[in-house]
């Protein structure tokens, strides 16, 4: 049976950057792309504002893509590594169906994850976004799309800001972390410390790179991802 990833993209993205992805699918995996509210087909609905509403919006969303009856994974990536685990952990208290694995990439777990607000002008924005990708992101000098993507990187950037978990206790299912080997945002201790999140059996895997190594490793992870069903 086919397995499904719901894929949760990375801040000021939407979940059009997982369509190469589809391109990709086999007899074992599946990309289901899901969206966060405020970009591409969704430009103009509001932000989430509150990590319990973006907890519960997302897994509302996972849950409306899922098959009754299809194993599905869920996978994030930095800003996204943090919505899959609260939106899976929402899943687990609310009787919601759960992911056969969890799989959070370039994220330190929730105990040390920290992000300083960007309330500064444009161009002290494009480079704190600049400094997290680890290169220079080129929709960013085209002023039309510059005024679209500030605003959704702004708006997620201030939500982990303000991150707290909302709980602790270990999650009743497998979580795989996963890191560009030169991710300065993804220190080993930190990263590591997504064992302490799960009761059930929790794996890693490194990629050559930093912490936008998906970006060139795509088939790569793909191919992790298969090999985790």
């Amino acid at each position: 049976m086919t397995t499904a990833v719901m894929c949760l993209p990375f801040a000021g993205a939407g979940a059009g950057i997982y369509r190469r992805w589809r391109g990709a699918e086999s007899a074992a995996l599946r990309a289901v792309p899901i969206q966060v509210p405020g970009r591409e087909e969704e430009f103009g609905e509001p932000f989430y504002t509150t990590i319990a509403e973006a907890a519960s919006g997302t897994a509302r969303r996972i849950q409306d893509a899922a098959v009754d009856g299809q194993p599905f994974l869920v996978f994030g990536h930095s800003f996204g590594a943090i919505l899959a685990y609260e939106a899976t952990r929402h899943l687990a208290e609310t009787g919601g169906p759960l992911p056969r694995r969890l799989v959070v990439s370039g994220s330190t777990s929730p105990s040390y994850r920290q992000a300083e607000r960007l309330d500064g002008d444009d161009e002290e924005v494009i480079e704190r976004a600049k400094a997290i990708a680890g290169r220079d992101i080129p929709e960013y000098t085209e002023p039309q799309l510059r005024d679209l993507l500030l605003p959704v990187m702004r708006a997620d950037v201030n939500l982990m800001a303000d991150y707290v978990p909302l709980g602790r206790d270990p999650l009743p299912l497998p979580i795989t972390a996963i890191r560009g080997d030169q991710d300065p945002l993804a220190p080993e201790k930190e990263w590591l410390d997504w064992a302490a999140f799960t009761s059930e059996d929790f794996d890693t895997a490194e990629f050559t790179g930093g912490h936008m190594y998906l970006t060139e490793c795509w088939p790569q992870l793909w191919k992790t991802l298969e090999q985790l069903v």
